[in-house]
C-alpha cells in the first residue's frame, strides 16, 4: 500500500490519519514562523519507519477546508524550502491532491531516508527526532546509538545493553537460574561457565573489556528491566479500574523482570483479577472465568514480542475494565490487522520470539492469534478487536455477550473471524456454523443469513465459487481466498 493509500484509509476511519501532521498552520506567514519545529517534523518523519506525512485540508476539530491551487503550491514550496535547507541531508518531498467528502486535501509526505539519523542543519547528530503518540520528540543518546545500529545491520537484539562486565556481574544482572530450568539443564559450576552456558543462546557475549549483556539476553532474563538504559521503560503494567474508564484505579502492578522470567506470573496475576461469572447462555453451568486463559496469554505473548524497541513512550500495558480488557504496545503491526490470523507474522524481533517459543512459552511460530481466536469463540464471546495507531498496537477483548446486544460492527467481526479460523483448519463458513458460534437458534437461521450478508457487503467474506444459487447450504470463504 502507498504512502498516500495508507493516509486515506485512515482519514476514511477516523479522520485522524496514521502518520499524518495535522495542522492548521497560516501557509502564507504560518509555515516560515515555524520553520524550526517543521524541521523538527520533518527529521522525526525521515527518520521513523515509512517515513510520515502531513495533511492539509484537515482541522484538528475533524472539520475540512479547500487549499486554493495557489495556496497548495506555496505549501510545498515552502516545506520543500525547509526540507532542503534545515536539514544536514538534503531531503526530497513528495505530495499529492485528493478529494474527499467533496473537500481537496493536500498531502506532503516525506520519504524514510536510508542515511540515518537525520538531524537539523548547524547542529550535532543528537538534534535528531522522532515521533512518539502524535508528537515530535527528540531523540535521546541512546536512540541514536540505536539509529546508528540499525544502519549498519546490527539488530536491536545483537546490541549490548551493558559491557564491560565481570562473569560474577552477569549473574547478578541475569536470572541464570531461571534460564538453566527453562533448558531443562543443571547448572554448571562456576561464574564463567554459568556465562559461556548463555553465551551459547546469544544472551550474553565475550568481549575484548570483559562480558556484554545482549538485548535480547536482558529482555528475557534480566532480574530488572530497568537496570538496562535501552529496556529501562520496557517492563509491563497491569491495571484494573473499577468501572468502564480509567479514572478510578482499583489495582496496579509492574513486573519489571525479562519476559521469559515474567509472562506466566503477568498471565497468572491477570486471571487472579478476574471474577468469575454466571454463563448467562448456560446458567445452569459453573461460574467461570469472563475471559479465556488461552487468549490472555497468547495475547500478552503477543505484545512483549511484537513491540518495537525503537517505539519510545508508550507503555506495555494490560488494562481491566468491566466491559474489555485492553492490551497495547509499542509499535505498529507489520501486516495487516484483517490478516492476523491467516498469514505467518512478521516479526520486528525474531531471536526473541524464537527463544520464547524453545522455551515452550508460547506457541509455534504464527498460531498465537489463531488460538487467540479459538479461545474466544469457544466461549462465544465478541470478537477480538485490534487497533493500528501511529505508532503503537491495541488489542481488545470483550465479555460474554448474547447475539442480540452485538452491534452490528461486532456480528460482521465475528463472522469474518470465525471464516478466517474455519479455513485455517480446512473448513468453510456456512449458516449452521455461524448459528453455532453465536449462538442462534436453529429457528433463526434468517438472523445468521442476515449477518453473513453484511459480513459480504463489508467485504470480509465471499460465496464459495461454483455453488448453486441456493442459499441454504452455501458455503463461504474470507475475501483473500
Amino acid at each position: 500500500m502507498s504512502w498516500k493509500e495508507d493516509a486515506i484509509k485512515y482519514l476514511h476511519n477516523s479522520l485522524h490519519p496514521v502518520k499524518v501532521e495535522l495542522n492548521e498552520l497560516d501557509w502564507k506567514s504560518g509555515l516560515s514562523e515555524k520553520s524550526e519545529r517543521l524541521s523538527q517534523h520533518i527529521s522525526a518523519f525521515a527518520n521513523q519507519i515509512g517515513g510520515g506525512t502531513f495533511a492539509f485540508g484537515v482541522n484538528n476539530d475533524a472539520s475540512l477546508f479547500t487549499p486554493s491551487r495557489e495556496q497548495a503550491e506555496d505549501i510545498v514550496s515552502r516545506l520543500g524550502s525547509i526540507a532542503r535547507n534545515n536539514l544536514h541531508i538534503p531531503i526530497k518531498l513528495e505530495h499529492a491532491s485528493v478529494e474527499y467528502e467533496g473537500e481537496g486535501i493536500l498531502f506532503v509526505h516525506v520519504p524514510e531516508q536510508v542515511d540515518k539519523p537525520i538531524y537539523l542543519r548547524g547542529g550535532t547528530i543528537y538534534d535528531s527526532y522522532y515521533r512518539s503518540a502524535g508528537q515530535t520528540h527528540r531523540m535521546s543518546r541512546q536512540q541514536v546509538h540505536d539509529m546508528i545500529a540499525a544502519k549498519e545491520g546490527i539488530s536491536f537484539e545483537d546490541r549490548a545493553a551493558s559491557s564491560g562486565l565481570s562473569a560474577d556481574h552477569i549473574l547478578t544482572m541475569l536470572d541464570f537460574g531461571e534460564f538453566y530450568k527453562l533448558i531443562s539443564k543443571p547448572v554448571p559450576i562456576g561464574a564463567e561457565s554459568i556465562a559461556e552456558g548463555m553465551a551459547n543462546y546469544g544472551f550474553c557475549k565475550k568481549c575484548e573489556t570483559g562480558w556484554a549483556i545482549t538485548n535480547l539476553g536482558a529482555a528475557l532474563f534480566a532480574r530488572d528491566l530497568r537496570s538496562f538504559p535501552s529496556l529501562e521503560f520496557r517492563y509491563v503494567v497491569v491495571r484494573q479500574y473499577k468501572g468502564a474508564n480509567n479514572r478510578d484505579i482499583s489495582a496496579e502492578t509492574f513486573f519489571y523482570e525479562g519476559y521469559a522470567i515474567s509472562l506466566e506470573k503477568i498471565v497468572k496475576y491477570v486471571m487472579s483479577l478476574l471474577e468469575k461469572t454466571e454463563d448467562i447462555l448456560h446458567p445452569k453451568r459453573e461460574n467461570r472465568y469472563p475471559y479465556p486463559e488461552v487468549s490472555i496469554r497468547e495475547l500478552v505473548a503477543n505484545m512483549v514480542l511484537h513491540q518495537s524497541f525503537e517505539v519510545y513512550g508508550i507503555a506495555l500495558s494490560v488494562e481491566i475494565f468491566t466491559n474489555r480488557i485492553v492490551i497495547t504496545n509499542p509499535g505498529t503491526p507489520l501486516i495487516d490487522t484483517n490478516r492476523f490470523i491467516d498469514l505467518p507474522p512478521k516479526s520486528r524481533n525474531d531471536k526473541m520470539a524464537q527463544a520464547m517459543f524453545l522455551f515452550n512459552l508460547c506457541e509455534k511460530r504464527g498460531s498465537g492469534m489463531d488460538r487467540a481466536v479459538e479461545g474466544v469463540e469457544a466461549m462465544r464471546l465478541p470478537a477480538i478487536t485490534i487497533e493500528k495507531g501511529e505508532d503503537f498496537t491495541r488489542t481488545r477483548l470483550f465479555p460474554l455477550k448474547k447475539y442480540t446486544e452485538m452491534t452490528k460492527t461486532e456480528k460482521i467481526l465475528a463472522c469474518y473471524q470465525h471464516a478466517c479460523l474455519l479455513f485455517e483448519d480446512g473448513k468453510v463458513l456456512t449458516n449452521q456454523s455461524l448459528r453455532e458460534r453465536l449462538s442462534i437458534g436453529k429457528n433463526n437461521a434468517a438472523v445468521a443469513s442476515r449477518i453473513i450478508a453484511d459480513t459480504i457487503t463489508a467485504g470480509f467474506i465471499k460465496p464459495l465459487e461454483g455453488q448453486s444459487a441456493s442459499t441454504k447450504f452455501r458455503e463461504y470463504v474470507p475475501y483473500y481466498i
